[in-house]
């Protein structure tokens, strides 16, 4: 029914406070309870839940390399240097804005790979081994760094457009490519973490030798990272390098898999290795 309009006529008069509504829990979902973290602040973040935040493992070797022996890896390395030119000539060393370039692409493959497996274990009634939940895994892990970076550098409108032509470019391509050959796919994958590598040690060397400001870490940064509150710009840029160093050794490895016959069901899937 309609209110009741004041004498006079003309809207209700307002309260001066405004009603907060509450979802129905007609389906039997309640609204999430208030999260704290552990010295008992709430927690602020949606995209992700404390339990979801690691430690990075940083033991990691940067100069760490899959030296391409066949023609299928020879392709998939020299594919991956060729795309990397035109990327060092557009970013020149804006790190930041170049690391959320190589995350939106970063964060496709394990994607396009999960959701594949996914329908492959639907349509053939067979488990997976746990490589679904990795290469998601993976997937989310990118699409976090993404986030993390945005804090640090705003992208202009142009460098927006890009992300979206790469986007749709990589996405098919990589779905295709998927398609034909897994361990092509996932060879590719490999090298392209390599030179993210590459690029977040150019990016340390930077910090470095303060060309670039080493300005405190962001706040989802450092909840996500379990980073100490004093953080740094280079301490994120560390666990991101880290990150990406054991997504190029998962990615290697699973194209090896397939280099030796055999499907990634019959390998338990690395879940949690970063």
């Amino acid at each position: 029914r309609r209110p009741k309009a004041s004498q006079g006529g003309g809207r209700p008069r307002a309260t001066g406070r405004r009603r907060r509504w509450r979802i129905s829990s007609y389906w039997g979902i309640e609204q999430s309870k208030k999260l704290v973290r552990e010295d008992g602040t709430e927690w602020k973040w949606s995209c992700f839940r404390p339990w979801e935040t690691y430690t990075a493992d940083t033991s990691i070797d940067p100069t760490k390399h899959h030296v391409p022996n066949t023609m299928l890896d020879k392709i998939a390395y020299y594919t991956v240097k060729s795309l990397r030119f035109p990327t060092d000539i557009f970013f020149q060393r804006r790190y930041g804005c170049r690391a959320m370039m190589l995350e939106t692409v970063a964060a496709v493959p394990g994607m396009v790979g999960g959701m594949l497996l996914h329908l492959r274990s639907l349509r053939r009634f067979e488990q997976s081994g746990g490589w679904i939940r990795a290469l998601l895994e993976e997937a989310e892990n990118e699409r976090m760094h993404l986030m993390t970076f945005m804090e640090v550098a705003q992208p202009r409108w142009y460098e927006r457009a890009l992300v979206i032509a790469v986007q749709g470019v990589f996405f098919n391509a990589y779905f295709f490519g998927y398609l034909i050959s897994p361990k092509f796919a996932h060879r590719v994958v490999g090298y392209l973490e390599e030179e993210a590598v590459h690029s977040y040690t150019e990016f340390l060397k930077d910090l470095d030798d303060g060309k670039i400001d080493n300005v405190p870490a962001p706040a989802i940064a450092i909840d996500y990272w379990r980073l100490p509150a004093n953080a740094t710009l280079k301490d994120v840029v560390t666990v991101v390098r880290a990150d990406e160093a054991h997504h190029r050794d998962v990615n290697h490895f699973a194209s090896d898999v397939y280099y030796q016959g055999m499907q990634l069901k019959a390998t338990p899937a690395p879940i949690g290795y970063h």
